[in-house]
């Protein structure tokens, strides 16, 4: 697990470290080429992209599907807004990206049950208690679910 951990970090290091390095690239590449770099980066420079600029975004974006399943009549996401009435659906469209961020399915499952607990765990409850138990099932089922239907609608 530690092991993981470290490598997880060097490769987003190393990620990180390939980025600088292109745009120190870019940068030098300006410096000494001026405007005429972007020859060098884009393949229709000269051509009309700019005037069609969004004209193929057809397709919803990543926040308005969220949008568009969290206002739905799926039971899923009318649970969803039972659990968080208090929280717009920004709100919970912050709260499920964080979710989702996370790397492991297990990790992602946890985060979501949290969110709807409101990021405190049952703080000073008897964790023997029957109805804590289902209560925490309940959440932890519905939290797969929408992380399942969720990955569904988002690809």
């Amino acid at each position: 697990m530690v092991n993981q951990q470290i490598t997880d970090r060097q490769q987003r290091l190393e990620s990180f470290l390939e980025s600088v390095k292109a745009a120190q690239q870019l940068q030098d590449d300006i410096m000494k080429y001026g405007l005429d770099a972007a020859y060098l980066y884009c393949d229709d420079v000269e051509g009309d992209w700019l005037d069609t600029w969004g004209d193929d975004n057809d397709e919803p974006t990543y926040i308005e599907k969220m949008t568009t399943f969290l206002e739905s009549d799926d039971a899923i996401a009318v649970k969803v807004r039972e659990k968080l009435q208090n929280k717009s659906v920004s709100e919970i469209i912050e709260g499920l990206e964080y979710c989702l961020s996370q790397l492991t399915e297990n990790k992602r499952i946890f985060a979501a049950k949290d969110l709807f607990v409101g990021g405190v765990a049952f703080a000073g409850s008897d964790r023997s208690s029957t109805n804590d138990m289902i209560d925490e099932t309940e959440l932890l089922d519905l939290a797969e679910d929408l992380l399942e239907k969720l990955t569904e609608i988002l690809g």
